[in-house]
């Protein structure tokens, strides 16, 4: 991906801007192959995120807390998205007898199932991704993007 073609211009941009220029390109790109994969399931990252939380809960319900604190884009509509996750049958909420203020979200069967579906989906896309890269070179990027 060279910075210069996608933008457009002749100009030698400065060291720290075309890095930050780039990772944004990255990002976008990044972000558009994944909005791709999950097209066909009508769900987008962030849904997919929180289907992938619940299903690590093992059975045991999370909280709309819990979804937000492990969610990888942190945001404030974890609601919305969970209502349309509920509208799809892939999840269920529960309102806690004891305590009516405190709510339970669990994945249901169809949402394990169809989990099952999208992981087969974003791990080609994921691979597609970084075809280019060795394992040595997504070690060091890593290594790299941890000094963030």
């Amino acid at each position: 991906m060279n910075v210069e073609e996608i933008i457009k211009t002749n100009k030698q941009i400065p060291l720290v801007s075309r890095t930050l220029i780039h990772m944004s390109l990255v990002e976008h790109k990044l972000n558009e192959v994944v909005s791709n994969a999950l097209k066909p399931f009508e769900v987008s990252l962030q849904q997919f995120n929180v289907l992938r939380i619940l299903r690590g809960q093992k059975g045991k319900p999370a909280n709309l807390s819990t979804l937000n604190e492990r969610m990888v884009t942190k945001m404030s509509n974890t609601t919305r998205l969970v209502d349309k996750l509920i509208t799809k049958g892939y999840v269920d909420r529960v309102t806690c007898e004891s305590n009516r203020r405190k709510v339970e979200i669990n994945i249901t069967t169809a949402g394990e199932k169809a989990l099952l579906e999208m992981d087969k989906v974003m791990k080609k896309s994921e691979h597609a991704v970084v075809k280019n890269f060795t394992e040595d070179d997504l070690k060091l990027l890593n290594k790299l993007l941890d000094k963030f």
